[in-house]
């Protein structure tokens, strides 16, 4: 079937933060590389874009839940709207009050899962979590061609991160991810019209 899926291209400085986490990952359990400044090379770029970008990581070995921090972070500045694409939605107790507090102050939350799933199992566990959510005023709606890999959020036309940072309980606690955060980038507008692009292909889900 159909794979949706959402990626970018960076080059420029925010290239060696996205080197460090893949030698600290590669390091996580047996240490192979000490010094890495053989893996930063002198490269002269002149920047294309606006804006910043900050490539972060998440790691199960520590006691920082960024991902999800970053995430609730957004939502709970969030003046206008919060737009999110998941392929899995298994959130915890702190994401759901993120979210349903957003909608509740007026946000226009939504949020893009799959209609056709790639693991039944995970799929009807993600639409356990639908009523609460819709109750509370958030808009879900699922991608009807096919089966949405996308991890990316975009917010009030300033800040939107791209991924691989699900909204669910084991990418967001229990694996290394890595994803990257824009601020006031060119990509914003990318962001958001590519959401609502993806939502026109969709189904609303109504509460029951």
């Amino acid at each position: 079937g159909l794979w949706k899926d959402t990626g970018v291209r960076m080059e420029g400085d925010a290239v060696q933060s996205l080197t460090v986490m893949f030698l600290e990952m590669w390091n996580a359990i047996k240490k192979t590389d000490t010094d890495y400044t053989a893996y930063f090379p002198e490269i002269t770029y002149t920047a294309k874009q606006t804006g910043y970008v900050q490539p972060y990581a998440d790691n199960p070995l520590d006691d920082e839940h960024t991902g999800e921090n970053v995430y609730m972070n957004i939502l709970n500045s969030a003046q206008e709207y919060a737009y999110f694409i998941t392929p899995y939605l298994l959130i915890s107790d702190e994401m759901n009050k993120a979210f349903t507090l957003a909608a509740r102050r007026g946000v226009d939350v939504r949020i893009i899962t799959p209609g056709i799933p790639d693991k039944k199992l995970i799929f009807r566990m993600s639409r356990s979590f639908y009523q609460a959510l819709l109750t509370e005023g958030v808009k879900i709606y699922e991608y009807t061609p096919g089966f949405v890999h996308a991890k990316s959020f975009v917010s009030d036309d300033v800040v939107g991160t791209i991924g691989t940072v699900n909204l669910d309980y084991r990418s967001l606690f229990l694996h290394f991810e890595n994803n990257s955060l824009f601020y006031r980038s060119n990509i914003i507008a990318e962001l958001k019209d590519d959401f609502l692009s993806t939502q026109a292909k969709c189904r609303q889900v109504q509460p029951y």
